[in-house]
């Protein structure tokens, strides 16, 4: 491809020694530069791209994109820009042929409930006929084909790759979790999308965003940008909101393109009545029908209706959306229950934020014959004011909490853990016991547990790692908690 003819696709500052250089693909990780590439240097939050424009230069790059003016020089040719990020994206879509354009892009967004609800809506959608891509935390998946993913929303040339990779096989629809991290640092800029969902705001990321407005603004992004003259796409577009959250109210009134809203409140357009949950899933009437799904919890009835809201903008009937919702099982790590747990419960939930925490303990809370045990600890490296929170979240529903490793990641588990206890002991909740090693804390909650008790095993849901000084080591708490039942019974 001409260098100059993609570059019409971004701003540019200056630029030198570009005419009729043809390029051969674009990279941002030096190491994996080959012979005619485009090199993106970004900088990160750990390391600078700009450090490795020597090493993508060996490794064969023709021209580099670069935002920092003292690497501009006559040894090479070069696209001075204002954010590297930004141009990466708007590059990666050029130079894809913006594969977003060839099918429907349904974007959810929300603290809780993406993963759930993007299977949910992809789900309908392939029970419609329909061929689906989808993308989130769990993996990416083309049709039935699964592609290991390693972040909720991939980095925007590698994302948009993988939209190319979706036209040429016939996909329709693309179902995508779109994070907040994603939005503000541009991994999605260039796609465009139909419709977008909303499921909720409430604490996480502000190790990231510093404050909770940020943190909306940041997620605003993804329905502003519905009408935004970037996207050409021909035919209504859609916003899919969440009123009974504060933050969806007054993302409902900011918004300038079609919306529905759902809950459970008065005046959401999408509402449930009539909820009735109990250990093997929930009933709730949506419009005088009434939807009997296997999935359980108060959540679930939201990520349903976010669901039924998505496919009717797009003209699925009612009746086809609850008849698909019916047949859902489980989604991977969300309440998801431990087979051959005999007369105790033992559920597996990714739930890593003190609102998520409550909920799924909330949920527990209304079909617990006795005690409900609670394991959790939370992750290295992100916010910690969360970590109070989900202490005293845990003591509020628990009978008895034993706190422990998350992914650690490059903090030391104790001080990770002596920031929940802070939450704990403001509210003087003495029922908890600290086991640092992940696996011996679930052993014991699980060799604690009695006849009619619930375990909760909670943080890490569908991952098969545990993260720890810069490495991932095989920890799978669903697989771990097996094990363990496994050998309890045969002691017994």
């Amino acid at each position: 491809m001409l260098l100059e003819n993609l570059l019409e696709s971004i701003e540019k500052k200056a630029v030198s020694q570009v005419k009729d250089l043809r390029i051969k693909g674009i990279k941002y990780d030096s190491r994996e530069v080959v012979q005619g590439d485009l090199f993106v240097a970004i900088k990160g939050f750990q390391t600078d791209g700009h450090q490795y424009i020597e090493n993508a230069l060996e490794n064969g790059a023709v021209a580099v994109v670069l935002e920092d003016e003292t690497y501009c020089t006559d040894r090479y040719p070069w696209i001075l820009v204002s954010d590297s990020r930004l141009s990466l994206a708007q590059l990666s879509a050029a130079f894809f042929d913006y594969p977003s354009r060839k099918f429907t892009l349904i974007g959810v967004t929300g603290t809780n409930g993406k993963t759930t609800t993007t299977n949910l809506i992809a789900r309908i959608l392939e029970d419609a006929g329909y061929k689906v891509g989808l993308i989130g935390t769990i993996h990416n998946r083309i049709g039935s084909r699964i592609l290991p993913g390693e972040r909720t929303t991939p980095e925007s040339l590698d994302l948009q790759k993988l939209f190319r990779e979706m036209t040429e096989e016939g996909v329709t629809h693309v179902v995508m979790e779109v994070s907040s991290p994603a939005l503000d640092l541009h991994r999605v800029t260039g796609s465009e999308f139909d419709l977008a969902v909303f499921t909720n705001l409430t604490q996480d990321h502000l190790d990231y965003h510093k404050s909770m407005e940020d943190y909306y603004q940041a997620k605003a992004k993804l329905f502003l940008g519905l009408d935004s003259p970037h996207n050409v796409k021909p035919g209504d577009k859609y916003a899919i909101v969440n009123t009974d959250d504060l933050w969806g109210k007054r993302l409902l009134k900011e918004i300038k393109v079609k919306t529905i809203s759902y809950g459970i409140e008065q005046g959401a357009f999408f509402r449930a009545d009539q909820i009735k949950i109990t250990p093997i899933g929930v009933s709730f009437l949506v419009d005088d029908r009434m939807i009997n799904l296997k999935l359980t919890g108060k959540f679930n009835v939201y990520n349903s209706l976010a669901a039924l809201a998505a496919v009717h903008a797009l003209g699925i009937p009612l009746e086809k959306g609850i008849a698909s919702l019916e047949k859902v099982t489980g989604i991977p790590g969300r309440f998801q229950l431990v087979e051959g747990s005999g007369d105790i419960t033992v559920i597996v939930d990714y739930a890593h934020t003190p609102d998520s925490l409550e909920n799924i303990l909330a949920t527990a809370r209304e079909f617990a014959q006795r005690r409900i045990i609670t394991v959790f600890g939370c992750g290295g490296n992100r916010d910690r004011t969360k970590r109070p929170l989900m202490g005293k979240a845990a003591a509020r529903y628990s009978d008895f909490c034993i706190i422990t490793s998350d992914n650690p990641r490059n903090e030391e588990p104790e001080a990770i853990i002596e920031d929940i206890l802070s939450g704990l002991k403001e509210i003087s909740f003495e029922n908890y016991r600290v086991v640092v090693d992940r696996r011996q804390a679930i052993t014991e909650a699980l060799n604690l547990a009695e006849k009619g008790d619930i375990v909760i095993i909670a943080g890490k849901g569908h991952e098969t790692y545990q993260e720890i000084k810069g490495k991932k080591y095989p920890f799978d708490d669903k697989q771990v908690a097996e094990e363990i039942l496994s050998s309890l019974r045969r002691r017994s």
